[in-house]
């Protein structure tokens, strides 16, 4: 697991590769939070993103993005050493529709992180996590240089 000194940078650079990314801005994901092999983000309720007009329900493929880069950055929060990564499986469990207008929070767990592969499971809710929305176990492969001590990557 990575040292406090790397999830503090973490911490800081969050909310930046999270909400000012193309995709994460264009869909209104939020950083929430960041732990050693964790992760946790919220995707707020946009009308832009229904997928039913008529029940009014969020759109799924917001859901996986969602779970997909949260996943990501606990990857990155699990590995040894600072490294970018890219995923190689996910695999989504949808249980239920989200519930229109409330907000969906992933949280993702790497349980497992070798040198260059991480092991996750996710779930999505819109408030009760014991009634997931979806659930989800990811691959990530490291991509970027693994350097010790890099403060930027």
């Amino acid at each position: 697991m990575p040292n406090s000194e790397f999830i503090q940078q973490l911490w800081e650079m969050g909310p930046s590769l999270v909400e000012h990314t193309p995709h994460g801005k264009k869909l209104g994901i939020k950083f929430v939070a960041v732990d050693k092999g964790r992760a946790t983000m919220s995707l707020p309720y946009n009308p832009e993103l229904i997928g039913d007009p008529e029940t009014r329900v969020m759109h799924g493929g917001a859901v996986t993005t969602l779970l997909d880069q949260t996943c990501g950055f606990a990857a990155i929060a699990g590995f040894e050493e600072p490294s970018a990564c890219a995923t190689l499986n996910l695999s989504i469990d949808y249980m239920r529709a989200a519930k229109p207008g409330e907000t969906i929070i992933a949280q993702a767990h790497c349980y497992k992180a070798t040198k260059h592969v991480a092991f996750l499971r996710a779930v999505a809710h819109d408030g009760d996590e014991t009634d997931p929305v979806a659930t989800a176990q990811a691959t990530f492969m490291a991509t970027g240089a693994r350097k010790k001590g890099v403060k930027s990557w």
